[in-house]
């Protein structure tokens, strides 16, 4: 019975438009929360859900955590069962911690760290376009208009489709390298083995041993260059609302965090006692 329910669970998702990876953590989620409960699944209550969320609390889980649980439990229950249940529980809050941000020439040391050329350009193209790792990996010949100097990300987080831009500087070495690995038009931008794309912790291990080589002592992570672009663009007065749109946000409140990660160079309020 849970096996049909988990089913019928992933099949909605995915009719719905939800992205492999949200499809592949909610049934996670549920069937944890249904391994964990005991109970045949019409006869679960809103106690046995509030009483699992808070075991995860007393085992000290994160905030995001908790967060994703609840909303897989929560589909599951009134999307999938059709059960009224009410499971209007209070999200928690997640810590307002700033990301890491690496300055421009930390950029340029982490890249320059880089010998092998394929593995610096995709490095390059990640910081340029502010893609995210599962961007970039995704990356098609076909998704390129050199001519109009940007790309697509398709069916990005969210399952969304979204314009990014190509830096000058890269251009020539993207058209090089797909002419001299002779790719075609659908061919991977990154390939990897057995003709699929280059796998994620491939390019992880690339940047983790570009940063100790550089000898940066922040937690370098792909996602810190996703980061960099966007602080380095609203140093450079790029605004919120382009910003925005560049890095595939629903939100501007989500976008608006780079203000804060910004170098304070850019801010030209001065001190009142500057004035005394």
């Amino acid at each position: 019975m849970e096996e049909k329910l988990i089913y019928s669970m992933e099949k909605e998702m995915r009719r719905r438009g939800f992205s492999p990876r949200t499809v592949d953590a909610y049934s996670f989620r549920a069937k944890e929360f249904l391994r964990k409960c005991g109970k045949k699944a019409r006869s679960i209550t809103k106690k046995d859900v509030k009483d699992y969320l808070d075991s995860l609390v007393e085992k000290g889980k994160a905030g995001s955590t908790l967060n994703i649980h609840l909303s897989s439990i929560r589909f599951l229950i009134e999307e999938v069962m059709h059960r009224n249940m009410y499971l209007r529980l209070k999200f928690s809050k997640r810590p307002r911690s700033l990301p890491t941000v690496l300055a421009k020439e930390e950029v340029r040391k982490l890249i320059d760290a880089i010998e092998n050329p394929k593995h610096r350009l995709m490095i390059e193209l990640m910081y340029s376009a502010g893609l995210r790792l599962s961007e970039l990996v995704n990356l098609r010949v076909r998704d390129f208009e050199f001519s109009n100097n940007f790309g697509w990300v398709r069916k990005g987080k969210g399952n969304k489709d979204r314009a990014f831009i190509i830096a000058e500087k890269l251009k020539k070495e993207i058209l090089d390298h797909i002419s001299k690995n002779k790719l075609g038009y659908d061919s991977w931008l990154f390939s990897g083995n057995k003709n699929y794309h280059i796998s994620q912790r491939t390019i992880q291990e690339i940047v983790k041993k570009a940063a100790k080589n550089a000898k940066i002592a922040k937690s370098v992570h792909p996602h810190t260059l996703r980061h960099s672009f966007a602080t380095h663009l609203v140093e450079n007065r790029c605004s919120l609302t382009s910003l925005q749109s560049l890095l595939g946000h629903n939100s501007l409140e989500t976008t608006h965090v780079y203000v804060h990660t910004a170098s304070p160079i850019m801010l030209t309020v001065k001190s009142p006692f500057d004035s005394l």
